[in-house]
């Protein structure tokens, strides 16, 4: 039996994580994996991260896998793939299936870091082809380059549904509608105002009837529900699709953590059952640990400063740090860790309606049931000023904790200031010189650069793109709005890409000056 001095389970966010920092400090760490590739969910997630510099903002996903695999690398970290871990014991021994073998290995700690799993929900029809998860959607176009469909419902509006649908589209899917049966919104405002302004229609407070079709999806019927989530007849809808994704939440693989016998508990906030751990993440058996969805379903940049926390932890439980070290970098990641638990999506909101931001403006009711801020609402908002030349419009109306626009300001017009999750606001004193970097590093998509004095009776929009095909200097198409309806016609006057905007282009439109504040989206006439 191969003995290691800390054997983690699970090569993603968190997992990866812990080696690292377990690694540096002179641990000899394996990581088991049952994937044929390391990285867990990082490796699609082709979006850019929320958060600060410390948290990864502005970063997209699969960038953020291939640093973490780097520094596993270079810390002598021993990952193993396809490796299925079937049994974890109370003496810290594993059983893992690799192959046709199975292996017994021995740990000195041990890090249970296996993540989540996709719930589903069923309704008639659910097990045709074509009902698939969201995040096996994520892993068709993401990781292999297969579009899993061609017309598709999503059925979820957290961040899941919202990110993936916006990826969707991204890849030449059709979205033909965003179907929850909560009666709000469960992700973030700029996720959901980026889908509302393609076109894509929400229905809240409906859900799916049936999946039609004999041998796979060719249709789908939806209904409205009632404050009981019963239907209400006469109100259903019917949509011609050959896909049907699924993105209702996650529930924490914590079956390993039963089965070597630490205490468990039933919490519908952490998104179901997870283990009893102390501030450190380590159980009720002393020497193994937690981190990342396994106790408790948090965001990817969560996970990965809960990994650092546990391989820390792990690596001063067997001896090789101090404790005043572990105090000084426990004290540290903690805030980073709490930075991201504040404002409206802070895991003690779950589940509340939140009316007022900090700075004590009403909440949008409309962004909430549909998706998109209204031409009247939208100027009550900080980040929102109207001023001759180019300046930036921030239409981010809730407390997310989020600021890399602030840093990437150089002439640092733009201020949010010490609370990481309070608004933007634009520094009036301060000459924007349009260079677009706080455009591209939104990481929710929500700036635009308005220019309200272009020309006699026209002005220019510049907004973040990342549709394909690009359009052209000179391309003439439609001008949307927020809610994707077809407003004015526009033509494109720039086009910019650069290394530092990360492939998000920025496509500067020329519109009526009286729709300026209205145009939010481009389609070409070809689409």
């Amino acid at each position: 039996m191969k003995r290691y001095d800390l054997i983690i389970v699970g090569a993603g966010p968190s997992g990866l994580s812990a080696a690292v920092e377990a690694a540096k400090r002179g641990l000899k760490v394996v990581v088991f994996d049952e994937n044929e590739k390391p990285g867990g969910q990082l490796f699609k997630q082709i979006h850019k991260f929320f958060g600060s510099k410390e948290h990864k903002a502005k970063i997209r996903g699969f960038k953020i896998g291939e640093e973490l695999l780097n520094e596993a690398n270079d810390t002598g970290v021993e990952v193993v793939l396809n490796a299925t871990v079937i049994g974890l014991y109370q003496d810290k021994e594993i059983v893992v299936k690799i192959g046709d073998e199975v292996k017994h290995f021995k740990g000195d700690s041990i890090i249970v870091a296996t993540g989540a799993s996709e719930n589903m929900v069923t309704f008639d029809g659910w097990t045709l082809p074509g009902v698939i998860g969201a995040g096996a959607a994520q892993t068709m176009m993401n990781l292999h380059g297969i579009k899993p469909g061609k017309k598709i419902l999503m059925l979820g509006s957290g961040n899941v549904g919202l990110v993936v649908s916006f990826q969707l589209m991204q890849c030449g899917c059709e979205v033909v509608a965003l179907v929850d049966a909560a009666p709000r919104i469960g992700g973030y405002g700029v996720h959901a105002a980026k889908v509302a302004r393609t076109g894509v229609p929400f229905y809240l407070s409906h859900t799916i009837v049936k999946a039609e079709g004999e041998e796979c999806v060719t249709g789908v019927t939806i209904a409205e529900v009632d404050d009981k989530f019963q239907f209400i007849p006469g109100t259903e809808k019917h949509f011609d699709v050959d896909t049907i994704c699924v993105a209702v939440g996650l529930s924490p693989m914590s079956q390993l953590l039963k089965m070597a016998g630490c205490e468990m508990e039933d919490n519908p906030k952490k998104g179901g059952q997870v283990p009893i751990c102390d501030q450190y993440g380590e159980t009720s058996i002393k020497g193994i640990f937690v981190a990342g969805d396994v106790s408790g379903i948090e965001e990817a940049s969560s996970a990965m400063i809960e990994g650092r926390i546990a391989g820390i932890c792990a690596s001063y439980y067997l001896g090789f740090i101090e404790k005043e070290e572990l105090d000084k970098k426990y004290e540290e990641l903690t805030n980073a860790l709490e930075g991201l638990r504040q404002g409206m999506f802070a895991p003690k909101n779950r589940g509340k309606l939140i009316e007022k931001t900090e700075e004590g403006i009403d909440v949008s009711m409309n962004l909430l049931e549909k998706g998109y801020l209204t031409d009247e609402e939208v100027e009550k908002y900080p980040g929102v000023t109207h001023a001759k030349g180019i300046h930036p419009v921030m239409e981010c109306s809730q407390n997310i904790p989020c600021n890399p626009c602030q840093d990437a300001c150089p002439k640092h017009c733009i201020k949010i200031g010490k609370n990481i999750t309070a608004l933007p606001a634009v520094d009036e004193s301060v000459e924007c010189v349009g260079c677009g970097m706080c455009v591209a590093s939104c990481s929710g998509q929500a700036i635009f650069l308005i220019n309200e004095n272009f020309e006699p009776g026209y002005a220019t929009v510049t907004l973040p793109y990342e549709m394909l095909p690009l359009p052209k200097k000179g391309d003439k198409g439609m001008g949307l709005s927020r809610s994707g309806k077809e407003i004015c016609e526009a033509e494109v006057v720039e086009v910019r890409t650069s290394p530092a905007f990360d492939h998000t282009n920025l496509l500067t439109i020329k519109v009526p000056a009286d729709m300026v504040m209205k145009a939010r989206f481009y389609k070409g006439k070809e689409q």
